[in-house]
């Protein structure tokens, strides 16, 4: 039994290692992201059930641009704000029936790898060195990614973050900087600094899962820049390619047709969801029951249509009925791309053990 993604086989040799870009733990945990977890989730109980043995890694942005202003302006310790909000993440990924992952690295733990990256990097002669500050240079990554360059500096543009002056291009990205006035800093090389963005998720996915992964996850909207800028600088820095094997990038969640974002505050939060007593299932069958790459749309009624399918299936679930044949049909739709929606259709209409099975699998029940 062979996964595929994309339509494309995912052979597992041994061990699986999936990395999922986690939290900026500020603002959480909305439904866009919760969906990324629990896709990932999915595939991981999938893969398991199926025999293999699975490695997770899921980080934690803790030192970035977007988390430390919005610190400054609630004048709080980033510190604490981050301790904080990851607590409720972990306590809404329980609700959810999340399984804990099997390394979950801290951002600010893991300095001393994003510094041996930059010099990495240096050496390879992709990178350079600016007042203080390493730069990954951007130009070829944007043509990997099959962009265009004013393609390529709208997506950057549109994840905000700090301005970057001493770039020589703007396309490139930063891989160490220079700290800002009030902002964390370690000591390196080139001077007191802090992490980049992209350079923190590489190497954590580094230093936990090695030079190459067999799945990468995150949100659709993360493929460029963090995505691409990410896995160059894993490729580059230890000559092995590709970095990850296949991608999961879950489609966006939007409310009246836009982007569920911290920046536009139109956040649907799965705590407050909880609060409102709509049961942890609902939530997840509500995240899981539609193709993994496909944007939607929020709308509270679609819930409360999960919830009723959720008591249908329980009682489904409780007649005698047994059908290996169903079983089986049932996860062979769920390596064929995830196809959770043909799955629970198969089990639904099996009933019993078969749909107790597959309910269990998928963490509904």
């Amino acid at each position: 039994m062979t996964l595929r993604l994309h339509g494309r086989p995912v052979p597992i040799i041994g061990t699986a290692r999936i990395y999922v870009c986690g939290i900026t733990p500020y603002g959480t945990t909305h439904l866009g992201h919760a969906a990324t977890f629990v896709w990932i989730d999915v595939l991981a109980r999938l893969l398991r059930h199926t025999g293999v043995e699975v490695e997770v890694c899921r980080n934690i942005t803790d030192v970035d641009d977007d988390m430390l202003e919005h610190a400054r302006r609630q004048h709080d310790d980033w510190r604490m704000l981050a301790a904080r909000q990851t607590y409720r993440f972990e306590d809404d990924m329980r609700q959810l029936r999340v399984g804990t992952p099997t390394f979950e690295p801290q951002a600010h733990v893991y300095v001393d790898e994003v510094v041996a990256l930059a010099q990495a990097l240096l050496a390879a002669g992709v990178a350079y060195d600016r007042n203080g500050s390493v730069y990954q240079r951007g130009a070829a990554v944007a043509e990997r990614a099959g962009l265009d360059r004013d393609a390529a500096l709208a997506l950057i543009a549109a994840q905000g973050g700090r301005a970057e002056d001493l770039r020589d291009d703007p396309l490139d990205a930063p891989v160490w900087q220079r700290s800002a006035e009030g902002e964390p800093s370690w000591p390196s090389p080139w001077g007191a600094g802090r992490p980049g963005w992209h350079s923190e998720c590489a190497a954590m996915a580094l230093a936990t899962l090695g030079p190459g992964i067999d799945v990468h996850g995150g949100g659709a909207d993360l493929a460029f820049p963090h995505h691409a800028f990410e896995s160059a600088q894993a490729e580059d820095a230890t000559g092995v390619r590709p970095f990850a094997r296949s991608w999961l990038h879950v489609g966006t969640v939007t409310v009246g047709g836009e982007k569920m974002a911290k920046s536009t505050g139109n956040l649907v939060l799965v705590h407050e969801l909880l609060d409102d007593a709509w049961p942890p299932g609902a939530i997840r069958l509500l995240l899981i029951d539609r193709p993994w790459a496909s944007s939607w749309d929020y709308r509270e009624e679609d819930l409360a249509s999960a919830a009723e399918r959720l008591d249908r299936l329980w009682s489904r679930a409780g007649t005698p009925a047994t059908d290996p044949a169903g079983e089986q049909a049932a996860v062979d739709a769920l390596l064929d791309d995830l196809d959770v929606r043909r799955a629970l259709d198969i089990a639904e209409e099996a009933g019993g053990h078969t749909l107790r099975s597959v309910g269990g699998l998928l963490g509904l029940f």
